[in-house]
């Protein structure tokens, strides 16, 4: 197994993490089996958040008994000192610790630093300072803001979307980390659930000595799959490389990689997956998606108002209005005969 080192934080651990936000979608002794089984496979760090709804809970009730074996990391939304406080006491409660390993500032809008006026990170220092957490992360979306962050060296770790979708300037992210000693935790290194190529993600995910990925589980499939790359990590060959070029070409541009910052919408339009099926009519077996109850998700498009609240909150910067829009019509179209699918299996 390859162990990595999360900088200046000095924690280490097996090089792939488990990712407990889709464990929320699961029922409750199916999640904490996963979880148990992950552990049991060789996984040590484990990833969570008080947003994820019931994962802490699930991970508390998987791990609490080795609870001196493994790294927990959580996180919180919180933007004033009192919700901070709330957040960790329950995070605490639900994973059925006395502390955390490393407590991060969840996507905040802004980086948080000493004696602000939202106080923030100086309640993290104190929870620091009473042994409630042991190192301070942030995650982030924006680029500009990950960089800020880094740059400030206020920070242990920074958590980022990092695939091999990802570009220059990600991949420069990647490298200051390593410059400044900040442990760089990727996350939606199947870009959302876009890329279908385990052996490419994995592959190209190990080049990088210090890069932690967190792999989003929530089937046997998908853990079975993490647990061989931890035990027989997966190399990037010529075959690959291809095949990573290939799926770059196809999602270049604009397209949702499915973070779930937009929602909830006003009319209840279900953004994570309308706004991608065109690309998952494609990528995967259509029969999969072509379903009644995505037509009657489909359709809620045609209620959208406009408000753009989704736009504002998309930290991609993504006219989410004009591609549900798109993705409609090209479904429409779908339905109609007018445009016609395949999927060819690698």
């Amino acid at each position: 197994m390859v162990n990595v080192r999360l900088g200046k934080s000095e924690i280490v651990v097996n090089k792939n993490g488990f990712g407990a936000l889709p464990v929320q979608r699961v029922p409750m002794e199916q999640g904490i089996k996963l979880i148990r089984e992950a552990y049991e496979g060789g996984m040590n760090y484990f990833d969570t958040a008080r947003a994820y709804s019931d994962s802490e809970e699930k991970m508390g009730k998987a791990l609490s008994d080795v609870r001196e074996n493994i790294i927990i990391a959580s996180k919180t939304r919180a933007l004033t000192v009192d919700d901070f406080w709330n957040d960790l006491k329950t995070s605490l409660k639900e994973l059925k610790t006395e502390y955390l390993d490393l407590y991060q500032f969840h996507n905040p809008p802004f980086v948080p630093k000493p004696n602000g006026e939202d106080g923030l990170y100086d309640a993290m220092l104190e929870a620091k300072e009473n042994g409630l957490i042991k190192h301070i992360g942030i995650t982030f979306h924006p680029l500009n803001l990950a960089k800020e962050a880094v740059e400030s060296g206020l920070y242990e770790t920074l958590q980022f979307p990092f695939s091999y979708l990802s570009d220059d300037e990600d991949i420069k992210l990647v490298k200051l980390c390593k410059e400044k000693d900040i442990g760089f935790i990727a996350m939606k290194a199947f870009s959302g659930g876009l890329i279908s190529n385990g052996p490419a993600a994995f592959g190209f995910i190990n080049q990088y000595e210090n890069i932690l990925p967190i792999w989003g589980i929530q089937k046997e499939k998908e853990l079975n799959e993490a647990i061989n790359n931890l035990k027989s990590p997966i190399k990037l060959n010529n075959k690959l490389k291809k095949e990573i070029e290939k799926d770059k070409e196809e999602l270049s541009g604009d397209f949702c990689r499915g973070c779930g910052y937009c929602s909830p919408c006003t009319v209840d339009i279900q953004i994570f997956m309308c706004a991608r099926m065109s690309l998952f009519l494609r990528r995967f077996p259509p029969e999969l998606y072509l379903t009644d109850k995505n037509k009657e998700e489909m359709k809620k498009i045609e209620d959208c108002t406009h408000c753009e609240e989704c736009k504002e909150r998309c930290p991609y910067g993504l006219d989410i209005p004009t591609i549900l829009e798109e993705n409609y019509e090209d479904w429409k179209n779908i339905l109609a005969g007018k445009t016609s699918v395949s999927y060819e299996s690698e």
